[in-house]
């Protein structure tokens, strides 16, 4: 008998987790559903639940600024797909989070049946996109650019990078790391490089280029 899926649902709004969980509960198989309020708790899930088949995540949320969260997750569970869900369903946040390593984009204003269907999509092995979006080049050069750079991080500089992003300093980061507060440095040198920047600051300004998170999402 083939194991439940299992399946994380990472939001801060319950009354929104509970709309995803019944779309859920009426898949086939009823996965098992892991919910977190919180940028942490998700990764926390993800890392409880390492043969976790889908993390479907919120672009606001505690914890986090946009799409710097796709990123870390992208970088340090690199098996584990991840769908934003957000209110945020323009063309360029949908073309800038498919392009930063997400399996699939649903719309929080699509129906159940909707999310269901985008939510099987992915499962299959397919990338899901809400109907009408048509992918187009970036049209913001200067973020086609910095999208290009930040995909040749390696996953420990994204994830350094998202930590920056969260106001973290050198001696935090390599405490959560389990790391040497030199190889932080050396890491963070190497993101200054990588993106062209001069200053920590600046590297998290450019992050927030991407797509911070929008008060709707």
């Amino acid at each position: 008998m083939a194991s439940a899926l299992t399946i994380i649902i990472a939001d801060d709004h319950p009354l929104f987790r509970g709309a995803l969980k019944q779309a859920l509960t009426g898949m086939a198989g009823n996965p098992d559903i892991v919910e977190a309020g919180d940028f942490e708790a998700a990764r926390k899930a993800a890392e409880a639940h390492p043969d976790a088949d889908l993390l479907l995540l919120d672009l606001a949320m505690p914890g986090v600024s946009g799409l710097s969260g796709l990123i870390a997750l992208r970088a340090e569970f690199q098996s584990l797909p991840v769908v934003i869900v957000s209110a945020s369903d323009d063309p360029a946040t949908i073309r800038r989070a498919l392009d930063l390593g997400a399996s699939g984009f649903i719309s929080k204003s699509a129906s159940i049946d909707d999310i269901r269907e985008g939510i099987g999509s992915v499962l299959e092995g397919n990338v899901y996109t809400p109907g009408g979006y048509v992918r187009a080049p970036e049209q913001d050069g200067e973020v086609a650019d910095l999208i290009a750079r930040l995909r040749t991080l390696t996953p420990q500089q994204s994830r350094v990078l998202a930590m920056l992003a969260e106001g973290l300093l050198n001696k935090q980061i390599a405490y959560e790391l389990g790391v040497s507060e030199a190889t932080i440095k050396a890491h963070v040198s190497a993101i200054l490089l990588k993106l062209n920047v001069d200053s920590r600051t600046q590297a998290v300004i450019q992050l927030g280029k991407i797509g911070a998170a929008q008060a709707a999402a």
